[in-house]
């Protein structure tokens, strides 16, 4: 039997899961304390739980098939200050080279409160007649002498010429000082967020090198043939080769790894994701099965790393009950071990014996938090989970599943201090905590355009139960807590897809230059892990900032494989849409299909000023498993064989292409062959759409059944 591993390094814990890889479903899990204070840093931990996996569930090395792990050692190296000191070698001339040496100054760059990156810098004149090594070994020396441990190199427009850029980095590892160019960071002009990017990414290189040469020695000692791949920002893995280039993909990593997880194993169209700990919840957004990036910030600076959009709210499922003249007034954001106190809801009835109501500032700056002694010296804190438990949100199938009447007795004194009955008190501490969460929830739905009749709550982590399904009724969303939700990150890293964004600056750009970004991502994806046969890439063309951005995603798979393998007959399909929309099965008619998808319509009448009709096509793709895979509230929907696609494409464009002060604005358009949804929408010309839906189908056979589904870009 083939298996994937899964690891993810926590600040306190490294947890490790299995996984079946023709099922996908999980075999077991197991957790070690994370090593900080070994030699080998945090490989060490990684090394320790592969070995206790492996040995408790008796897997050989050749039966390894894919193993990757998550770490928070970046992170946390910019949290804590733990970073080297960077230099930054400019290279320019003339006015242009002045003003390249003012953008590249970073001074002292604040990660954390009294937490700096220290930077150095020196400018290098380009002269035709200089010998250009010479002068920059002895600039890199300098730099050195200074303190550097690791370099940029920065120039205006290297993203179009890289070469001194690269120059630099090689006579740099010469003298065995890591170092990054800034056009291997991004391909966005912008030179001052370009290198600030780069220099976060130089500050970690050191460490992040150590780690990852320790670590892949480890797994191929360890007999493991199957290549290492480390968790990306934005839900994807690359190979350890692309880490020791690029570390900076690795930060903010951590939360991605869930929502990794939730999508292979909920199957997500449009949700909101939420892992739950004992402290705090990340909370991320999906939409049309697609996770949400923006770009990250690093100490309050916006860089061009792209990071999946998550919020933290500090609500938890141990998140503490605040307190003021014996009246809950808040929920969070301290959590019951940072005071040191005991869970309402995880002790032993006969142990909370006369208890007494009393408050605790677990930091002098803290406000007061409520907790109860009792007569014997234990002491339990009041939690959202355990409010959760008493109200009955949290079942017995959940990990956050405790003892009810435990904590009723430990809440039975603040019951009576507030003249309420304990369920009372319990509604008021979980509607404390989620004003806060719908508040990031709200916001999610509004920057992404979010139905809020079809998005899910998904909840993930130990704490899931706790928060999530009553926050749902609160807010009146629909929700569920992951399969094996405890572990979802662990199960995350095990089922992430190789992923590569490539993003270039192109005013008004060509066919030939839409296909080489696409191209250019195909590669780097590939590069990254990914099989070729398995790469499915989106392109896109923002107008206003003149990027065109190309995302490809694949697995290091021969073929793409499904969770649940299973197909479903149309009925199902309809029955699931109906759902959905709350609509009759009598409404619905499948408008397309192919032999894996297919396109079900409900035309949505309503009547304007009494008599004016409108018609909608609410439209859902549904796939032969029973997944929505898209879903738009105003779609046209038509069939072609793959021979006659490019005419169709003709009709479509000119048929729903629209004209105004603002030029010609094309309709999204989504192409479906087999499983794979080709979307070329978002995209500014004919011309570009042909070419790239040319590029895209020239793999299928002719006579390939298509879906092709058109909405106006005005509808979602």
């Amino acid at each position: 039997m083939k298996v994937r591993i899964g690891i993810d390094v926590g600040g306190t814990f490294t947890d490790a899961a299995v996984i079946n890889n023709d099922t996908y479903e999980l075999i077991g899990s197991i957790k070690v304390p994370t090593t900080h204070s070994a030699a080998e840093g945090v490989a060490a931990g990684i090394v320790d739980v592969l070995n206790k996996i492996m040995t408790e569930y008796d897997i050989k090395p050749q039966d390894v098939h894919f193993i990757a792990h998550g770490t928070t050692q970046a992170t946390n190296a910019l949290l804590e200050g733990d970073v080297a000191k960077v230099g930054i070698l400019t290279l320019g001339s003339g006015f242009e080279g002045m003003k390249s040496k003012s953008d590249t100054f970073m001074g002292d760059i604040e990660l954390a409160p009294n937490k700096f990156l220290i930077t150095a810098n020196e400018f290098v004149q380009l002269k035709s007649n200089d010998d250009l090594s010479e002068k920059l070994n002895e600039t890199i020396n300098q730099l050195i002498e200074q303190g550097c441990e690791s370099l940029v190199a920065a120039e205006a427009f290297s993203v179009d010429n890289p070469e001194n850029e690269n120059k630099v980095v090689m006579l740099s590892k010469e003298k065995g000082v890591p170092a990054t160019a800034t056009s291997d960071i991004s391909k966005l002009y912008g030179l001052k967020v370009r290198t600030r990017t780069a220099v976060v990414n130089a500050s970690i290189l050191p460490k992040m090198l150590e780690t990852a040469n320790m670590t892949e020695s480890s797994i191929k000692n360890a007999g493991i043939e199957s290549p290492l791949m480390v968790m990306r920002c934005d839900g994807g893995v690359m190979n350890v080769e692309e880490v020791r280039n690029r570390p900076i993909l690795t930060i903010l990593s951590g939360p991605a790894a869930g929502v990794a997880g939730a999508l292979m194993y909920e199957k997500l169209t449009d949700g909101i994701f939420f892992e739950v700990g004992g402290t705090s919840t990340d909370i991320s957004c999906v939409k049309d099965g697609k996770v949400m990036v923006k770009y990250a910030e690093v100490g309050g600076h916006k860089t061009y790393l792209n990071s999946l959009d998550v919020r933290t709210v500090g609500i938890g499922g141990g998140s503490m009950v605040q307190i003021k003249d014996s009246q809950a007034v808040d929920s969070g954001p301290r959590s019951a071990h940072i005071a040191g106190l005991d869970y309402d809801c995880y002790g032993n009835e006969e142990d909370v014996i006369n208890p007494v109501l009393k408050t605790i500032r677990p930091k002098p700056s803290d406000p007061e938090y409520g907790y109860v002694e009792c007569s014997n010296g234990k002491r339990f804190c009041f939690t959202v989970a355990g409010a959760a438990n008493i109200l009955g949100y949290v079942k017995e199938s959940d990990y956050a599943y405790g003892n009810v009447e435990t904590a009723k007795k430990v809440w039975k004194p603040l019951a009576e201090a507030m003249n309420l009955s304990i369920e009372e008190v319990a509604k008021k501490v979980l509607y404390f905590a989620a004003v806060k969460n719908s508040k990031v929830v709200n916001d999610l739905v509004k920057d992404y355009n979010l139905d809020v009749r079809t998005t899910t709550f998904i909840g993930g982590g130990g704490g899931a139960a706790a928060v999530v399904p009553h926050l749902a009724q609160h807010m009146g969303f629909k929700q569920r807590i992951a399969k094996n939700a405890p572990v979802i990150s662990t199960i995350g890293v095990a089922l992430a897809m190789v992923r590569e964004m490539v993003e270039r600056v192109i005013a008004h750009p060509s066919e030939e230059d839409i296909l080489s970004v696409r191209r250019e991502a195909e590669v780097a994806v590939v590069k990254a892990g990914a099989s070729p046969e398995t790469v499915e890439i989106q392109v896109e063309v923002d107008t206003q900032r003149n990027v065109v951005r190309a995302t490809a995603i694949g697995t290091t798979e021969m073929r793409s494989k499904d969770l649940l393998n299973r197909t479903i007959s149309k009925e199902a399909v309809i029955e699931i849409v109906a759902d959905n929309l709350n609509v009759s099965i009598n409404d619905l008619v499948i408008e397309g299909e192919t032999e894996l998808m297919f396109a079900v319509i409900h035309k949505n009448t309503t009547k304007k000023f009494g008599f004016f009709k409108s018609v909608k096509n609410n439209m859902r793709l549904v796939d032969n498993e029973g997944v929505i895979r898209l879903q738009k509230n105003n779609a046209n929907v038509r069939e072609c064989l793959n021979e006659n696609a490019v005419n169709m494409l003709k009709d479509i464009l000119n048929e729903y292409t629209e004209y105004n002060d603002g030029g010609a604005q094309l309709p999204n358009i989504y192409i479906i062959a087999g499983k794979k949804i080709i979307d070329v929408s978002g995209l500014s010309n004919e011309g570009q759409v042909l070419s790239l839906a040319s590029v895209e189908l020239k793999s299928f056979e002719p006579q390939t059944k298509l879906i092709m589904i058109s909405t106006n870009r005005a509808d979602v």
